[in-house]
């Protein structure tokens, strides 16, 4: 079920989850080399614990809500694809409920273009970053904040186990328009 907000982006509620991160072939993971950073962490909870690929380790915030964490890129790169992996059962009332996804060029033009509500989440929770015209299926953007607004049973602090972000696939040939992928299309795409 989606729902517009009164600011213009969509607000979506998602529920269940995935045990197994399952994504197209097209995408690829973004966020390796980009530098990250959290609003607030416990001591040894931080933004290491978010990209470990252990289930069992979590980033937990420390502060005051809005919990945040920051992606930024060298560069623009197109961003198509944002999953999250919280656990209910687990963590409870640390279990984000409410989550806003910002992009902008950095700190000071920082624009939302998703509210997602999670209902009891159990594993991956994926959030596409399209919007509702066909033609936009990415964000271009320097910069990606997720912002964690509220957790379940009202609680203060929050669990995030992991996050990954997907972009889509850069074309193997480049200056060429089109992404051929059988080696026949490919020798003659060129004239010489």
């Amino acid at each position: 079920m989606a729902t517009e907000s009164s600011e213009g982006e969509e607000e979506t509620k998602l529920m269940g989850g995935n045990s197994q991160l399952v994504v197209d072939t097209d995408l690829r993971e973004m966020a390796k080399n980009a530098a990250w950073s959290v609003s607030s962490c416990k001591p040894g909870n931080g933004v290491s614990s978010l990209r470990d690929d252990n289930y069992e380790t979590y980033w937990q915030s420390d502060g005051a809500q809005p919990h945040l964490v920051n992606i930024q890129f060298q560069k623009k790169v197109k961003l198509q694809l944002v999953a999250l992996y919280v656990d209910f059962n687990l963590d409870e009332s640390y279990t984000p409920s409410k989550v806003s996804i910002r992009a902008g060029d950095g700190f000071h033009n920082l624009k939302e273009i998703k509210t997602v509500e999670f209902v009891k989440p159990t594993g991956w929770m994926y959030v596409p970053l399209s919007g509702n015209d066909p033609r936009e299926t990415f964000v271009n953007t320097f910069m990606l904040q997720i912002g964690i607004l509220s957790n379940h049973l009202n609680g203060r602090d929050t669990h995030v186990r992991q996050i990954k972000v997907y972009g889509p696939q850069p074309n193997p040939i480049p200056h060429q328009p089109f992404q051929f992928t059988s080696t026949e299309f490919i020798t003659y795409s060129t004239l010489r």
